[in-house]
């Protein structure tokens, strides 16, 4: 049963977070999150969900809110701003379950942004933005 549901691998598609202004980068207090749909064709019915989560020492959980983001449509070539972040949850761990779709497919995909990785020597140039940031494909 289960092995006969097609499931489609999510392609095209990329979550990067950007600082606003490189060159304070380090002192910056929010940053951007952006979907980037690298398809050649529009995607619709875009969900995204948001939240952050880290285990401290101890044994302590710590845990942002969950944030849903709706777009009804995403252009081909591309990008929407998600929301703002900020710096302080770069110490959790951050995801994105972004789901969608596309010619009449539904297509779910989870971006993890791990405790730790949002730092500028993980940075490469953004597509369509034209600004450095952490990119997840």
């Amino acid at each position: 049963m289960k092995k006969d549901i097609l499931i489609h691998k999510v392609e095209d598609l990329a979550i990067a977070i950007v600082p606003r202004d490189e060159s304070l980068e380090d002192k910056e207090e929010l940053w951007d999150v952006f979907l980037i749909n690298l398809k050649e064709e529009p995607i619709t019915c875009v969900l995204v969900n948001s939240t952050g989560y880290s285990e401290q020492q101890g044994g302590e959980q710590r845990r942002t809110t969950t944030l849903r983001h709706f777009f009804e449509e995403v252009g081909p070539l591309s990008v929407v701003q998600v929301e703002p972040i900020q710096v302080q949850v770069f110490d959790l761990t951050n995801e994105y379950w972004v789901s969608f779709l596309h010619d009449n497919y539904m297509y779910d995909k989870k971006y993890v942004f791990v405790r730790g990785s949002i730092r500028p020597e993980h940075f490469m140039m953004v597509p369509f933005i034209n600004r450095k940031g952490v990119v997840i494909r």
